[in-house]
């Protein structure tokens, strides 16, 4: 194999599991050490660079960080890294002096966004920076989106909510609220020089089964939430059905809970293993009172003297990868309201069909998944508008990208044009063996969130469940991060093949061993490489018998113990930082306050 070239930013980018696998690229393991520090407002903006909405996404974001967490190879539990982002959210200071300046002098070029979710603040807010005027459509009286609306405040409080929103809108948004779009052609007409679409998917799926239009107590997931919203829902009935098993799904039968309902189920086609929910959506929910039954595919809606009583389900058994399935019964269930939550659709009637956006055969956009720009120049979709529904953290990165096109059309160049990403290396070495970061392993089990009691959190619809981490526990989740980003760096002139770093390694992830193809290589590791994906670290030939040193990154727990134990100080712990680049060429390197004596 060819030595491996560690000057590829996305080689150690890929090391950096969370990082990697966190659609923004949010520096997770350089926010989480600032956190250990106390130094909770350069935490924050750490987060902020990226992601936008630290405290919301420290609340709602459904985490990919976490299942790729190294951390769940060594004990089987990630970092709550979440909820860390919560904690630097909460603690923070003032940002205000922190945000980038907006210029009053503009550049002279206008720009529409469609709806005033995540997707379009983002754009917003990296826009606005660079001497751009956004004007914003939304539909409704308050911006936000779906964050707003369809997120229970007891999950996500409105204070906290508006405080990251105001933020972006203050830095000049012009807001037109309860203005819908109603025509594409008319909006082009008012000659902005570019536009972004970022009206989520707005539509509930239906059912169509018998029975299913003959009552108004059988709800649309989605608009069902945003009635209670609006507070024009206040309660249902005692017995309540929901269909899905997705996130809304939870959020729902949990806002039913709290609007009267006792007996909440929640209704699943398919075996758990196969729901759409995060795991932890569905332990809350079954922490207060919620039954979710499995393998029930619905039938038809049951009536009795022209009201809704129940609802009869096909009990169902599915092969090992619930495709295929045969029904070995039938049950009716009784029920007073039943909510449809089973997913969600794009709706764009507003968008003529002449008017240069092409539609797929699904009635989605067809958009460029790199530039975000549709089939008719200048026009751009992000979020859920653009591919469906995803969640926050994707709408933001969406936003992002959509920001950088934009840029680029306004000015002229090729809206496929993006700086490449950065990398620095900085040696953590302070003495002989000594690191800047904490390499000790501590095996303190992950820190469960505390909640509001169940007797207390249905007084009130917008009580918040989840309390935060105290002190103490922020204290131990910490040091459960393993610093995926300090790099083991090997200069090979320098080593003397004694073999002390493979003596010392605690997870055998190192070899010295003669070159060859991959595959053969991988066979004569000092221990097996189960994940295939992960490259191979392979060094350039050693000085004293032209061996190479391979490292399995995949195994890595970036102790430093190799470091410390070469006598010649060929091993070397680094930090990574990966710079990228936004709208304008902006640079994602946040100004941190200096560390007090």
């Amino acid at each position: 194999m060819k030595p491996t070239d560690v000057r590829d930013p996305s080689y150690f980018h890929r090391v950096v599991d969370c990082q990697w696998a966190c659609p923004a690229h949010t520096n997770v393991p350089e926010y989480i050490r600032l956190i250990a520090q106390g130094r909770y407002t350069d935490a924050y903006m750490v987060n902020r660079e990226s992601n936008v909405f630290p405290a919301i996404l420290g609340r709602t974001c459904d985490r990919p960080c976490e299942p790729a967490c190294r951390r769940t190879r060594v004990d089987g539990q990630p970092v709550a890294i979440c909820r860390l982002k919560r904690v630097a959210a909460d603690l923070r200071g003032e940002t205000a002096d922190r945000m980038p300046p907006i210029p009053a002098r503009k550049n002279g070029k206008h720009i529409a966004c469609v709806g005033a979710g995540p997707a379009s603040l983002t754009v917003a807010n990296d826009l606005l920076p660079l001497g751009y005027e956004v004007v914003i459509y939304e539909s409704l009286a308050k911006a936000g989106g779906l964050m707003r609306y369809n997120i229970p405040s007891f999950r996500l409080p409105e204070a906290v909510l508006n405080d990251e929103v105001d933020t972006i809108l203050n830095m000049g948004v012009d807001v037109r609220y309860s203005t819908p779009v109603e025509s594409l052609k008319a909006l082009l007409e008012e000659n902005y020089d570019a536009v972004f679409i970022g009206s989520g998917a707005p539509r509930g799926k239906d059912l169509d089964i018998p029975g299913r239009k003959d009552s108004e107590r059988i709800h649309i997931g989605i608009d069902w939430l945003l009635s209670v919203a609006f507070g024009h829902i206040k309660s249902i009935g005692e017995r309540v059905l929901i269909i899905g098993v997705g996130n809304t799904a939870m959020d729902c039968c949990r806002t039913s809970r709290r609007l009267g309902g006792k007996d909440i189920k929640v209704m699943a086609r398919r075996p758990r293993g196969f729901f759409k929910a995060s795991p932890w959506e569905l332990e809350d929910s079954e922490e207060e009172g919620v039954e979710i039954i499995v393998n029930h595919a619905p039938k038809r809606m049951v009536y009795e003297n022209g009201v809704l009583c129940g609802m009869e389900f096909e009990q169902v058994e599915w092969d090992a990868q619930a495709k295929h399935s045969k029904v070995l019964g039938e049950i009716i269930i009784p029920c007073d309201d039943v909510i449809l939550a089973i997913g969600q659709d794009n709706a764009f009637p507003w968008i003529e069909r002449d008017a240069g956006v092409e539609f797929d055969n699904w009635g989605l956009p067809v958009v460029d998944t790199v530039t975000c720009q549709s089939t008719r120049p200048g026009v751009f979709f992000g979020g859920d508008a653009a591919w469906g529904p995803k969640n926050i953290i994707w709408a933001v990165e969406h936003g992002h990208q959509a920001a950088i096109s934009i840029h680029n059309h306004c000015q002229g160049l090729p809206v496929t044009e993006r700086l490449p990403w950065k990398m620095n290396l900085v040696s953590q070495k302070m003495g002989i063996s000594e690191w800047s970061y904490s390499n000790d392993y501590n095996p303190v089990n992950r820190q469960k969130m505390k909640h509001v009691d169940l007797a207390k959190r249905f007084e009130e619809l917008n009580i918040e469940v989840e309390l935060g981490f105290t002190a103490e526990q922020t204290a131990r989740e910490v040091e459960r991060c393993l610093n995926c980003d300090i790099e083991t760096a090997f200069v090979e002139k320098r080593c003397i093949e004694c073999d002390a770093c493979i003596d010392v390694c605690p997870v055998l992830c190192l070899t010295m061993t003669r070159n060859g193809d991959e595959e053969d290589l991988r066979s004569r590791l000092t221990a097996p490489a189960v994940n295939l994906a992960q490259e191979l670290y392979v060094s350039g030939p050693l000085p004293q018998t032209g061996r190479v040193m391979v490292k399995d990154e995949d195994l890595c727990v970036h102790c430093g113990l190799c470091a410390e134990r070469c006598p010649t100080a060929a091993w070397d712990m680094q930090k990574f930082e990966l710079f990228i680049s936004y709208a304008g060429g902006q640079t994602c390197q946040t100004q941190l306050t200096s560390v007090p004596a």
